[in-house]
Order: C-alpha cells, then structure tokens, then sequence
C-alpha cells in the first residue's frame, strides 16, 4: 500500500538538498485539509523554506516560489520566507489557511515564531473580499447548470462559512469545513448540505448531479450580502513592519 505521508516527506528532503534550502513547514491545503476529500482527491502540499543568509545578500535574485511537482496524485510548491512574511502583512487568507491546516507534515520552531507573529497581520476586510471573492468566482464558473460538480458547492459555500465566521467572531475562521458548520444555519440548508456531502463522499470529483436550490439559493445571496459588507469595512490592516523584520533576520 503506498505510504503517501512517508513519500511527501521524502520529496521535501529531495526540495531541501536539489534547492539548498531549509523547509520550516509544509502542511496539506485544500480538500483534504478541510476535511471533506473524495476518493480520487490529490494532495496539495504547501511549504514555507528559507534559503542561505548569502542567498539573500546576493545581488542575483532567485524565485521566490518553489513549484516541485504536479501530478495526478501530488501537487507541491512552497514559498520561500520573504514572500511568506510580505504576505502575511498583506492579510493573505490563503497563508492564514496553511498556518492553521490540521494536516501537518513538518514543522520547526522556527515556524512557530513566525506563526505568532503573523497573526498579529490577520485583517477581517482582506479575508471577506478573498472569501467572498472565491465563493462569486467558483459559483459564476461553474453552478451555473442543471447539473453540477458537487465539489463545486463546497469550494462556494467553505468561504461563504468563513465570512459568516469573521463577521460574528472578528477571527480568523476554522480551517476545517465541519467545524464552519457548527455555526447557526437554517435547517433545511443543513440538511440539503449533509446530503450533498454524502454524495460526494462516494462519488468521484469530476461527476455531475442535480442542482441543489436551497444550497444554490443562499450562495447567490450571501455573496451579495458580503460584497456590500466587505465594501463598507473599514481598511484595519496592520502596517508595521518592525516584528516581520525581527523574525526574518532571526530566522535567517
């Protein structure tokens, strides 16, 4: 039976010694992190490295993105520690999403610290026009027919969950799809999501059923309720850049 922990393990030794880098974390993201995989889901691995202190005097630049491999069974790519710490000042979601994925691989102390210090970067506007944005984009794309990919509710309603989470408890939200629906929802539109769910769990990623209207009905209309919301909130990033600094030269 194939082992595919043990192989993503050895595929970032393969990235540390071929790059000549340190991988400081690498976690799981997407289906499988958030709990709700099909049989034939891949694996899609994210790491955060960091290179050499020369690597960063170095007048040469080198990428800032590692991407390793992509196949039918293992997606790989990480970025290297730069461009993690500008992201989190940004308020990146997708970043604060890895920070807090249930499905570790490795992690160092190094991490650790770097973990803290991001947080203090989360923004509550950044995170609902990512989340909101997402869920518009997946559901103009791709719900649009009698017939759909189930999959495709999960990756609309998740963020939508994730709004609802920000907006009631101004925190970064649960990484895992069941625990976003923990929260308050009418009931007819948990229930019509537990079937969905079911379904999907045996059912190949690529087939197509039957459009859900009560699930199609509440993504139409939060989307539009956290445009507007998102609109409205005020900017409440945090620009300092003094912690990012500190962690970066302690890392390096």
């Amino acid at each position: 039976m194939r082992d595919i922990r043990k192989e993503i393990l050895e595929k970032l030794e393969e990235i540390e010694q071929q790059e000549n880098v340190r991988v400081l974390y690498a976690v799981e993201s997407g289906s499988r992190a958030w709990g709700v995989e099909s049989p034939d889901s891949d694996y899609d691995v994210r790491f955060v490295y960091v290179r050499t202190k020369e690597d960063y005097l170095s007048l040469q630049e080198k990428r800032d993105v590692i991407e390793w491999q992509l196949d039918e069974v293992l997606d790989i790519n990480g970025w290297d520690l730069r461009k993690t710490l500008i992201q989190f000042r940004k308020g990146n979601a997708t970043l604060f999403e890895w920070a807090d994925s249930p499905v570790v691989y490795k992690t160092t102390e190094a991490w650790e610290q770097i973990s803290e210090v991001g947080k203090k970067y989360f923004s509550k506007k950044v995170a609902l026009y990512h989340y909101y944005g997402t869920a518009n984009s997946t559901f103009c794309q791709f719900l649009q027919g009698e017939e759909v990919k189930y999959k495709k509710y999960i990756y609309a309603l998740r963020p939508l969950l994730a709004c609802k989470y920000i907006e009631q408890y101004e925190t970064i939200p649960p990484v895992k799809f069941e625990d976003l629906l923990k929260q308050p929802l009418p009931k007819e539109l948990s229930d019509e999501i537990q079937t969905m769910l079911t379904i999907k769990a045996n059912s190949d990623e690529k087939d197509l059923n039957p459009r859900m209207p009560v699930i199609h009905n509440y993504i139409q209309e939060e989307i539009k309720r956290y445009e507007q919301i998102s609109k409205e909130m005020e900017d409440d990033r945090y620009g300092d850049w003094s912690a990012l600094n500190r962690v970066f030269l302690k890392v390096i």
